[in-house]
């Protein structure tokens, strides 16, 4: 462990212990009725208040246009956690960092909304990708886990729970049949998604696509110049119309590709995070309409 996180749990704990000896010396004890819930990233903050509603407060750690995977934790984070009846995370590697910091310092919930799920090797290391909820598929599972959970936790809100979840399954089975069929409409010589980070395999797997990236996920090395003439000789090679740029990710590299292969970008779409208010992109559900209408748009020119 580094000095720095050291150092960073040794505060926490000291915070956490005061925090403890106020409430003990308060002399009365506020029940609060509302379950209080955290993510760790602001898409399934999303998808757990389609499934708790009103009946819980739901708040997220990573900032809206922070990548999750190297995301720095500040103490306000920990104290959220801290504070909760239940942490989700997604689990399969994403959140390494935070959930470190919860097992070092404290008896927390934490539930990986990702368990059961069939997790895709990320290619040249023995690691999983965790971008799972790129398949609309596996959200309907993350739902069907954050109701169970909440059920346990509050048994007596376990049928709004379950009207609240079945309402929300609905809505992510009819946008996985939307997206099949926009899908289709793709030429299948262009069905091939070019992005930064190989974020999107899940989806390419659910839906008939090849997925590019100038780096692989979580890679030591990103945007390099060999990584960049790579993708740009593979677009040239197969003569794609358009490529893409993530939301979290630093544009030039992108646009390096783009340049020196002549091809441009057809638009932003979202891997980590919903969109800021007014985006048009502020729930899972619109990230994934978002992102679908601008590839279908790009490669079906």
């Amino acid at each position: 462990m580094s000095k720095k996180f050291s150092l960073f749990v040794m505060v926490i704990v000291t915070a956490v212990m005061l925090a403890a000896c106020g409430n003990q010396t308060g002399g009365s004890e506020e029940e609060t009725e509302k379950l209080q819930v955290v993510t760790s990233f602001s898409i399934l903050g999303d998808i757990a208040k389609n499934v708790t509603g009103d009946r819980a407060d739901v708040e997220y750690i990573v900032p809206i246009g922070e990548e999750p995977h190297g995301y720095e934790p500040v103490p306000s984070d920990f104290q959220k956690v801290s504070d909760s009846d239940v942490f989700f995370v997604n689990g399969l590697g994403l959140e390494g960092w935070l959930e470190r910091l919860a097992e070092n310092v404290g008896d927390i919930n934490i539930v990986a909304a990702s368990d059961g799920i069939v997790a895709l090797p990320i290619e040249g290391r023995e690691e999983e990708d965790p971008h799972a909820w790129l398949d609309v598929q596996n959200v309907i599972s993350y739902v069907e886990k954050i109701r169970d959970t909440l059920s346990e936790l509050d048994p007596e809100g376990a049928d709004v729970y379950a009207e609240n979840a079945a309402a929300y399954i609905r809505e992510l089975g009819e946008l996985h049949t939307w997206i099949e069929t926009e899908a289709n409409a793709v030429p299948k010589q262009d069905k091939t998604i070019v992005i930064s980070e190989n974020a999107f395999k899940y989806f390419g797997e659910a839906y008939g696509f090849e997925t590019i990236g100038i780096w692989e996920l979580n890679s030591h090395e990103e945007g390099t110049p060999g990584q960049i003439s790579r993708v740009v000789d593979l677009v040239q090679e197969n003569e794609l119309p358009a490529v893409f740029v993530e939301t979290t990710v630093n544009k030039r590299f992108m646009e390096a590709v783009s340049r020196d292969s002549g091809v441009g970008i057809a638009g932003e779409v979202y891997t980590d995070a919903v969109g800021i208010e007014g985006s048009g992109a502020e729930t899972y559900v619109k990230i994934m309409e978002h992102n679908v209408n601008t590839f279908v748009g790009g490669l079906s020119k």
